[in-house]
């Protein structure tokens, strides 16, 4: 009954068709807060972000918890895998002591990974059942809008960069002093000597440390953003394939097949995309947390 509803809101001619039906997919499902639109919440980004978190969360406790010095279980094998990764990674990069860095980065890795394995589902199932449950309140399905990758959203790519982002300052304070790392802003990366000298190439030096931390957290969100965003397009183009077929006779029999082969080589290059991405977000923040606890 859901598919009929969705099919005849991409096949309403009104509508635009196929460009309603992506742009139905790529609506977040919004609440404004207060009596203006001054700020709306993506409802499903955030129920997604906390629902894989606790996943998250209490995967690893409960493996915590049941671990055994003997020979290991399935899933309690695959988190040491992790771990015992990461934490070698940290030891390799992190030049500095901390025991909030590596627990960070196992927690960046594993929840933008989990939030990337969302687009691995079926592109529409969760809108398909979200869209039931408006049906059988005897809403329209239509407006049933549900975003189900939480990295596809701008706003959690850059809140998790600027996350990192205040880590950077608090650990740069933390390891060099508030004296310290005020000062490295205005007397580096060019030196003087001579107090003339600092002072003149004081706002050059100024200037360019605040592009470098500005540059950071745009290039961590923007590049996970974009390779999600792109990557969940192409699962809702692939999806057009067989919907644009029913809507021309005779083309459903030979579309299905290519959909088939197109979504499954899509899947399997893209597995490697969300677990790519995951980790350069990890690395990225682990070289940024090291070089801030560095002096140059």
């Amino acid at each position: 009954m859901i598919a009929e509803s969705i099919a005849a809101v991409a096949q309403a001619p009104e509508t635009g068709g196929t460009t309603e039906y992506i742009n139905h997919h790529l609506h977040h499902l919004q609440v404004s807060v207060g009596d203006s639109s001054f700020m709306t919440l993506n409802v499903d980004t955030l129920f997604f972000t906390l629902l894989l978190s606790l996943l998250f969360v209490g995967s690893f406790i409960f493996t915590a918890r049941k671990a055994t010095a003997g020979v290991p279980g399935k899933f309690q094998a695959l988190v040491e895998i992790i771990v015992g990764f990461v934490d070698g990674l940290v030891r390799e990069t992190f030049h500095g002591r901390s025991k909030l860095i590596a627990p960070l980065a196992i927690t960046i890795f594993c929840l933008v990974f989990m939030m990337n394995f969302m687009d691995m589902l079926p592109v529409d199932l969760l809108p398909w059942a979200w869209a039931s449950g408006h049906v059988a309140a005897g809403q329209d399905a239509a407006h049933a809008y549900l975003r189900v990758v939480p990295t596809a959203d701008l706003n959690t790519t850059f809140g998790l960069s600027l996350a990192v982002f205040l880590l950077i300052q608090v650990f740069g304070i933390s390891h060099k002093g508030f004296v310290g790392f005020t000062k490295e802003i205005f007397t580096a990366p060019f030196h003087a000597e001579g107090m003339v000298g600092k002072i003149a190439l004081a706002p050059a030096n100024f200037l360019l440390r605040m592009i470098e931390e500005g540059v950071r957290p745009l290039s961590l969100s923007l590049r996970l953003f974009g390779n999600m965003y792109a990557g969940e397009l192409i699962f809702i183009l692939i999806a057009l394939m067989t919907l644009g077929a029913s809507m021309s006779s005779g083309m459903t029999y030979l579309m299905g097949p290519m959909q088939l082969i197109a979504g499954f080589m899509w899947t399997a290059f893209h597995v490697l995309i969300i677990t790519l991405q995951a980790f350069i977000f990890m690395m990225l923040t682990i070289v940024y947390l090291s070089m801030s606890a560095e002096s140059h």
